[in-house]
Order: C-alpha cells, then sequence, then structure tokens
C-alpha cells in the first residue's frame, strides 16, 4: 500500500468491469486525473465500474463528489451503469452514508477488481495548479452531492459560495 504522502490510482479500462484500486488517502488536490479517468471510460461506452478502497486510508467530500457525478451519469445513461465498490473501511462508508451516496451504489466484498490484467496502469496522479479549475471542479463534485442527496445543501453551503465566488473570478 501506498503512504498518505503518495497516493496511487491503478486501473485498468479495458476490464469489465472497470477497475480502479485506491491507494492511500485521495484528497481534492489529485481528483481531476480521478475524475478524467471516469469521463473518458464512459464516454467510450462504459457502463460498469468496480472499485476496490482496501487499501485507501481516506477519502474526502470531493473524491465522493466525483463519484457521486459518476453515478448520476450511469444511471442516466442508455442502458444504465453500475458501480460496486469493496473494502471500504468504517470511516470511508460511514462518510459515504453521510452524505448519502450509499443508496446508489453496490457494496460487494467479493467483487473482482482487475487492476493487473492487459491494459492495467497506473494513473498519473498530479497536484491541480489551476486554482481556477480545482475550484470548478470542487464546486461541480459538490453540486453533484446535492443533487444525490438534496440535504447536503446545508453541509455544503459556505462551501459552495466561497467556490462559486472563486469561478467568477475567470
Amino acid at each position: 500500500m501506498s503512504n498518505a504522502s503518495s497516493p496511487r490510482f491503478l486501473v485498468n479500462p479495458t476490464a469489465d468491469p472497470v477497475a480502479l484500486r485506491i491507494e492511500g488517502r485521495v484528497f481534492f488536490q489529485i481528483c481531476s486525473c480521478l475524475k478524467d479517468f471516469f469521463d473518458k471510460a464512459i464516454a467510450a461506452g462504459k457502463r460498469n465500474f468496480a472499485i476496490d478502497f482496501a487499501d485507501c486510508s481516506g477519502v474526502d467530500s470531493t473524491f465522493l463528489g466525483i463519484l457521486a457525478r459518476t453515478v448520476l451519469e450511469l444511471r442516466r445513461a442508455n442502458p444504465p451503469g453500475t458501480m460496486v465498490m469493496r473494502g471500504l473501511n468504517e470511516r470511508n462508508r460511514e462518510l459515504l452514508a453521510n452524505l448519502g451516496v450509499d443508496r446508489f451504489i453496490t457494496f460487494d466484498d467479493h467483487c473482482q477488481v482487475d487492476v493487473n490484467g492487459n491494459g492495467a496502469q497506473a494513473l498519473d496522479v498530479v497536484m491541480e495548479k489551476d486554482q481556477v479549475a480545482a475550484a470548478r471542479m470542487v464546486l461541480d463534485a459538490h453540486e453533484s452531492l446535492i443533487e444525490m442527496n438534496p440535504d447536503n445543501r446545508e453541509k455544503f453551503q459556505d462551501l459552495l459560495s466561497i467556490l462559486e465566488e472563486q469561478t467568477k473570478r475567470d
């Protein structure tokens, strides 16, 4: 497992379901590569995803918002898609439940997450340097959490106000 200072994302976009293993801690400054990965896979017609959290030490609300956005897109797709998660620790599962994301995801600790087969690779984890782009991504992620569960608006209202101001600067 990677330590918290060097997260790693192993993916296999050719697997069915598309596989992602998260190692270390996921935080908003490094989420853009994951958002891009999901966007490209869905654009390529992929509809089923499996995510392994066994080596994930923690996540933040931006990452959960990116998952929410992806799940919402999968639900709207024709045919609809699925997201399955395995290996969540108690804290990560609690975060999913507190934001209402757990109602839209399947949990199966026995699902296959093939990040070793043909097409497997590590994503380039890069810190987002463009502050406006980062603010837009964080805003979009939190708006997805609110779309998924309107009760989240109150939780993130102050953050949304700050992010909306930051994105207007462009």
